[in-house]
């Protein structure tokens, strides 16, 4: 992590792709409201499956918002990464020339890479043998292409990166810009994930009693599992002098960030090593547990995972746990995406001053503990100066940003 007389780094544009929304402030109202997004699966053909809802991107036409790649020459999940990328720019009021002028990349997490496009592969050899794959299909098929779209379509000359650790990937790949940033060795770089609903990961997480029926309820006592989802989402950051420099909108400050892998258990979170990690975030970005005024949680819905995160907390915060929401009770589990799309609603909170809610939440589960304020139903209005944002992964991977209000 960058040593202290580093350079301050901010969030000027947000890009979202998402069954709440296209678009940072259609994606935000719709999260303000705690509408629930997700619906019957239409992408692949669900015939077996019990469970079959998930947060699909519906009626998304990548032509619609990208510029420079052909997108029938990328997967989707590609698709929605440059999407969410440009239209992250725009809300930056930045142009092109901008950024290809400047030292500028894009580092994007994500789980499945271009599953959807294996898939569609798969489907092909299996009728009618290896001749028969299309070969730009199989070009599109590498993870790293997500990363590399962004660059392609913005026109950028820096580091693309992709980060494949999953359900924290966005936080480790919003680390990194960071640390890019507040190191000098880029002046602007976008930072954030993206992920395609494909039928292995969701038949993968009913397989492991992992999913809803229909609606995920993080933090309730009936909740009964995630739904899976996909989108795109986008931040830009760059230099806070820099930012202040040309007049930019300046929606939050990354303070610090903390990553781990306990590597305790394949699927199983472990609250000590989510407490060091959120010890550490707190040490890097220079606060102290008594700072923070909101967590947005990973909250997947699963009775495990909120269990050990806010016995994660709890070991951290003691009796006074911050209000901690979910937004994935709203569109889902977006894999790859989640910690992204959390870091922009934490962004917006700060700058719009609420706390995101948690949809659905009836009874909060008493085993979770006193003190547990899930934010339930609709946004609050608050003015919160310091937030975190938690992404945990299969394997133990753990990622905690930190940012700030900036006055």
């Amino acid at each position: 992590m960058p040593e202290s007389g580093t350079r301050r780094v901010v969030v000027t544009g947000l890009g979202a792709v998402s069954s709440a929304g296209i678009g940072a402030a259609e994606f935000t109202a719709s999260i303000r409201e705690g509408l629930r997004s997700t619906s019957p699966i239409a992408s692949f053909d669900t015939t077996g499956f019990p469970h079959v809802h998930a947060g699909e991107v519906h009626d998304f036409d990548p032509a619609e918002w990208l510029r420079r790649i052909e997108p029938g020459r990328w997967g989707r999940s590609s698709q929605f990464a440059a999407s969410a990328a440009r239209l992250a720019v725009a809300d930056a009021g930045l142009q092109e020339n901008d950024l290809a002028g400047s030292r500028a990349g894009s580092v994007m997490g994500t789980t499945s890479g271009e599953s959807a496009v294996i898939e569609q592969l798969v489907a092909q050899w299996a009728s009618d043998g290896l001749k028969s794959l299309d070969a730009g299909r199989v070009a599109a098929v590498p993870a790293g292409r997500i990363a590399a779209a962004v660059n392609s379509e913005l026109g950028l000359n820096g580091e693309a990166l992709t980060l494949a650790t999953a359900c924290s990937a966005s936080n480790y790949a919003l680390g990194y810009a960071y640390d890019m940033v507040a190191g000098g060795e880029a002046d602007y770089m976008l930072a954030g994930g993206a992920d395609s609903v494909n039928r292995w990961a969701h038949a993968g997480f009913y397989r492991l009693g992992a999913l809803a029926e229909e609606v995920c309820r993080p933090f309730d006592a009936n909740r009964s599992g995630i739904l899976t989802a996909e989108g795109g989402v986008a931040l830009l950051l760059e230099p806070y002098d820099r930012a202040v420099a040309r007049g930019a909108r300046i929606y939050a400050e990354v303070l610090g960030y903390s990553v781990n892998c306990d590597a305790e258990h394949m699927v199983h979170p472990d609250p000590t090593s989510i407490a060091a990690c959120i010890r550490a975030a707190h040490r890097s970005a220079g606060v102290t547990p008594e700072q923070i005024d909101y967590i947005c949680a990973h909250g997947t819905g699963t009775r495990t995972n909120d269990a050990t995160e806010v016995a994660a907390a709890r070991e951290v915060f003691g009796d006074r746990i911050p209000p901690i929401s979910s937004i994935k009770s709203m569109i889902g589990h977006t894999m790859g995406a989640a910690s992204g799309f959390g870091a922009l609603i934490c962004c917006q909170a700060l700058y719009e001053g609420f706390l995101p809610p948690t949809a659905g939440v009836e009874d909060i589960d008493p085993g979770l503990g006193p003190g547990v304020d899930p934010v339930p139903g609709t946004a609050r209005p608050a003015r919160p100066e310091v937030v975190q944002n938690h992404g945990f992964a299969f394997g133990g991977n753990n990622a905690i940003t930190v940012l700030g209000r900036v006055a």
